[in-house]
């Protein structure tokens, strides 16, 4: 069983005032809710208790819980407007295509989401009930408080021994010092109750999303972290193999020709001294380009100034190997003691810039790209645009596959858009 969200967002925080009326149409609706909740679950569970020695118990029971599960996604829908979060809503058993009637009436019963369902509409009475009434009476307090002064002249007043709350804290019995005294009352009411409506809210939204998301959450979070983890052993997999490949294409072949040069230069040294002079100038030739190479295979792997200088002076080494014209905008606030990123993250961020370059420079066709790294609400946007052809796909590989697992390992999201005649953009969305 795993969660499904509704949306890719946390909701946006509104108003105080719309906050107030959110909150307090929840709690004040949830206690007709949860009384009919209570009853209807309350019954049919001592019904199906009492027939369960009988055949109509079962159907009963699961009559019940199925009923559990309407009132559970009733309240999974006004959970967003407190919370601020997407809605989720659990992955309940299903019945097996063709299954029988009684097979039918099991699934729910064998379903542990479902018996949270049942537990919470029962027991959210006794939090409904307690929410309703502190709600309940700071809404009185506020209103009748603050407009104490429209009809204090129309209540009824005692005989001489009908003594004021006024009165009774020595401020007197003129009409000046009860309203005074109830519109400060009403006014402490006032400000007062976004705070205590928002915690009769959150108590009640917090009590059902521990017994009806909780456990979704959870087992959502695993199946995240497992796929994290499976992206990043593919990740590191690939990038071994690709050095891998690398070192054998590149410095291993050049080491074995320097190898024989060297060995060809010694044979020639007794017989022919200028030739062997032509065969160790080959030889240092060899070993500069294998230097080069080996340097290069250094910087794809942990480059020295992406940990030297950070993240903008290392994308602008980058782009300046690139071989058609790179359009560079990083924050500059990156590259700042106080601004740097965590390593993985910098890493991950540099590794896109630098398989998407290489992608562009060989299957795009383009003439101009454009690099933007970007930081905002503790999220850093990676992104390469370029006018080519198009085309790039996940599915077609390219170094996309790779990007992507390594994205997902840092918990990021991959997006590609590329249609068939351009232009490309590879945006990498970070969690910092």
């Amino acid at each position: 069983m795993t969660a499904v969200s509704t949306a890719d967002q946390p909701t946006l925080a509104p108003s105080i005032p719309r906050q107030l009326l959110l909150d307090s149409g929840y709690v004040l609706l949830g206690l007709p809710l949860a009384l009919a909740s209570f009853v209807v679950l309350l019954v049919g569970s001592a019904l199906s208790v009492g027939l369960v020695v009988t055949v109509i118990g079962l159907p009963i029971l699961s009559g019940t819980l199925h009923a559990a599960r309407a009132f559970a996604d009733i309240e999974r829908l006004r959970l967003p407007a407190v919370l601020r979060q997407p809605r989720i809503r659990p992955h309940y058993r299903a019945p097996e295509p063709g299954a029988s009637a009684w097979r039918r009436i099991f699934v729910p019963i064998r379903d542990a989401q479902s018996w949270l369902d049942l537990a919470h509409g029962i027991f959210r009475l006794i939090v409904a009930i307690a929410t309703f009434v502190v709600t309940l009476v700071w809404w009185a307090g506020a209103v009748a408080g603050t407009l104490y002064w429209a009809y204090d002249w129309a209540l009824p007043r005692g005989g001489p021994d009908d003594t004021d709350l006024a009165e009774l804290l020595g401020l007197g019995g003129s009409a000046a010092a009860r309203v005074g005294l109830h519109s400060a009352i009403g006014l402490f009411f006032l400000i007062t109750l976004p705070i205590v409506a928002r915690g009769c809210a959150l108590m009640q939204a917090g009590f059902a999303r521990a017994m009806l998301t909780g456990v979704a959450e959870m087992r959502d979070r695993i199946t995240v972290l497992e796929e994290q983890k499976r992206a990043a052993v593919s990740a590191e997999a690939a990038a071994l193999r690709r050095l891998e490949r690398d070192i054998h294409d590149g410095p291993q072949q050049r080491l074995v020709r320097l190898a024989m040069d060297l060995s060809r230069a010694r044979q020639q040294l007794a017989s022919d001294p200028e030739a062997a002079g032509r065969t160790l100038d080959e030889a240092v030739a060899q070993t500069r380009d294998t230097l080069a190479e080996l340097r290069s295979l250094s910087r794809g792997i942990a480059p020295p100034i992406l940990v030297d200088r950070g993240l903008p002076s290392a994308l602008a080494a980058l782009a300046g190997r690139g071989l058609i014209p790179i359009e560079l905008q990083v924050d500059p606030t990156l590259g700042t003691p106080g601004g740097r990123l965590d390593p993985a993250v910098e890493s991950t961020a540099y590794f896109v810039v630098a398989e998407a370059l290489t992608n562009v420079a060989k299957h795009s066709r383009a003439t101009t790209c454009q690099v933007g790294v970007e930081r905002a609400d503790g999220r850093l946007t990676v992104s390469v645009g370029d006018d080519g052809q198009g085309g790039a796909h996940l599915a077609k590989g390219h170094g996309l596959v790779g990007i992507a697992d390594r994205v997902r390992a840092a918990g990021g999201e991959l997006r590609v858009v590329s249609p068939t005649g351009g232009p490309t953009e590879v945006r990498a969305d970070l969690p910092l």
